[in-house]
């Protein structure tokens, strides 16, 4: 996105004319609008709405429009909302353990400028991916995690990520549970991926409990981290299908597959601006 470009996301009752009040405050400030998707979710009476403009060569603050929206639009419409200014890369960290495709498939996306990004480090709980941030000239940081040490060290991992101005985390399959305590840090910006046989098929071998069974699809699901287990609002998912004449090894590749181009596609939506969470839902703006 250019640098005059905004993102609002914004979500509040359902009520009349909050297209038009949105509208008319973005006339009123000289601000011409790109994209605007809206959705209204009846059950709850609640409407969604996500606006692109570009605030042209205007001198106005960031500060001065956030305040000026809240005081004539948001506040009479009882709204939750952000504004996000772009034109600055994301900062992104990227937490691994030992498996390399997903890690892989982001810093190609990376390299090729793909992604609007900078990725300022890796962190592990092992040493086994650095040889991957060296060809990628990233720095990585190696916090070995055990029962005993875990708060001491996600500290730690919090002050490097501080430290480093990190936007938001990309779990590319990083094997350890994060605490309450971490995930409090970084509330709907933390990204993680995993297969969707769970909770069917748990343990460190699910696929090849899936083929014992004889499933006919398997999946990958992309999920904000909450403090309930990978049960985190969902971003984006898919799946494949499977035939008897699948090896373990076909369900393996196949999944793998799945979890690089799930992972890629919420990262993207993130970086656009185009999720908001909501009672643990994600309303995904296409």
């Amino acid at each position: 996105m250019k640098k005059n470009h905004v993102v609002l996301l914004l979500h509040c009752p359902d009520q009349k004319g909050i297209v038009l009040e949105v509208s008319k405050f973005l006339v009123a400030h000289q601000c011409n609008i790109l994209e605007l998707d809206q959705y209204t979710d009846l059950e709850n009476n609640h409407f969604f709405m996500r606006v692109k403009f570009d605030k042209g060569d205007v001198e106005l603050s960031e500060k001065l429009l956030e305040s000026s929206f809240e005081e004539t639009v948001a506040e009479k419409c009882t709204m939750k909302w952000r504004m996000y200014f772009c034109g600055k890369p994301w900062r992104v960290a990227l937490f691994v353990t030992k498996l390399s495709h997903c890690i892989y498939d982001i810093l190609q996306r990376y390299r090729s400028n793909e992604w609007d990004i900078e990725i300022p480090l890796i962190i592990s709980n092992h040493d086994k991916l650095a040889y991957i941030a060296e060809q990628f000239d990233i720095p990585y940081h190696v916090f070995p995690i055990t029962k005993e040490n875990k708060l001491e060290q996600e500290a730690k991992e919090l002050a490097l990520l501080k430290e480093n101005d990190i936007d938001f985390v990309v779990l590319a399959r990083y094997m350890q549970v994060l605490t309450d305590d971490f995930i409090g840090h970084y509330p709907n910006k933390i990204i993680n991926i995993h297969h969707s046989s769970l909770p069917a098929f748990p343990g460190s071998k699910p696929y090849h409990s899936a083929y014992r069974r004889g499933v006919k699809i398997i999946g990958a699901t992309s999920h904000f981290v909450t403090a309930d287990l990978d049960a985190g609002p969902i971003i984006a998912q898919d799946i494949t299908k499977i035939s008897h004449t699948d090896s373990v090894q076909d369900l393996i590749r196949k999944g793998r597959d799945l979890e690089k181009t799930v992972l890629s596609e919420a990262i993207w939506l993130k970086l656009e601006h185009k999720i908001l969470s909501f009672k643990n839902k994600t309303i995904v703006f296409r």
